[in-house]
């Protein structure tokens, strides 16, 4: 895998390979750093963390991880810099890009992070946009080799809403990756058709199955049920329509059972919010890998900044 100069947007971008690669390289890093092992590929090396949106694990993976291959991350909040607002995201990039070495963007338009990498001249990566969370997906397939020593065949099934940035994104992931995905969402939010169409040609490529239903019986079966908020960021307006919406697709024991698997696990981005979308009991419980997940941004992060400017 070499994959060093590239902007990190989307996983459309890279092949199962590419992906692979970076997934490898992440084991590789934790399993060093769990010996107290350190690499230097970012020394002296500087990179610039832009936020639009606030951030729990997205900035402290990209900092943590940073500072431990020898790099210096900088914040950038929205009251920090001139970003869209007194100065153009073109110019922005143009400026930052002589400074840093690589540009972290989390924020609402994906059109923002794309003219970011068309100008900055140095690699930028996507720690959210409303249409892709790219990183959050390499963590999800660390936690999930973790757990069943594979990704190729495994049984995924991501429910609630179904046209958020999460689930776009197990679209292409696991598209590109051989991971049979279910989708459950009410049908009012299901997935861009064209979006849809794409994915089911890199499964046929992959040999694996796109499914999108409102039926919740399709979790029989499944080796992963995974879910997220019911109103993403900048959504919170529609909340109370969106809990009377999805109340029906809440993961709880009942629908942990249907799977008829006691190995399935439970998985979520995070933040949750318990009573909605997952159980507390569920949340708890020892399917729940949630933390192992949360924990795995970290490596996979380093691994994208070590691969994309790293020495």
């Amino acid at each position: 895998m070499n994959i060093k100069g590239r902007s990190f947007l989307t996983l459309k971008d890279f092949t199962p390979e590419e992906i692979g690669g970076l997934i490898d390289l992440a084991a590789d890093l934790k399993a060093k750093k769990k010996q107290g092992i350190f690499g230097n590929s970012l020394a002296h090396k500087n990179v610039a963390l832009i936020f639009e949106k606030t951030s729990t694990r997205t900035r402290c993976a990209f900092t943590v991880g940073a500072v431990d291959e020898g790099g210096h991350p900088e914040y950038l909040g929205i009251h920090d810099i001139q970003l869209g607002g007194k100065e153009s995201v073109a110019d922005t990039a143009r400026v930052l890009g002589r400074m840093f070495d690589g540009i972290e963007f989390r924020g609402f338009k994906h059109s923002t992070v794309e003219e970011l990498a068309q100008y900055a001249g140095v690699p930028v990566w996507n720690g959210l946009t409303d249409d892709y969370h790219p990183t959050q997906i390499l963590a999800d397939f660390l936690t999930i080799r973790e757990q069943f020593g594979r990704l190729k065949g495994i049984n995924f099934c991501f429910l609630g809403d179904g046209r958020n940035n999460m689930a776009n994104s197990f679209l292409v992931g696991c598209g590109k990756m051989g991971v049979n995905l279910t989708i459950i969402a009410p049908k009012s939010l299901w997935p861009q058709e064209d979006l849809v169409e794409l994915a089911k040609g890199y499964a046929a490529e992959a040999g694996s199955t796109i499914t999108i239903t409102e039926d919740m019986n399709a979790v029989e079966g499944q080796d992963v049920l995974y879910t997220d908020v019911w109103a993403s960021m900048g959504e919170e307006d529609k909340t109370a329509e969106r809990v009377a919406l999805l109340r029906p697709y809440q993961i709880n024991s009942e629908v942990m059972a249907k799977t008829g698997k006691k190995e399935t696990i439970f998985m979520h981005c995070l933040p949750a919010v318990k009573g909605n979308e997952v159980t507390e009991e569920v949340f708890e419980s020892e399917q729940s890998v949630v933390f192992d997940e949360a924990e795995n941004r970290m490596h996979t992060i380093k691994a994208v900044m070590v691969a994309t400017i790293g020495d």
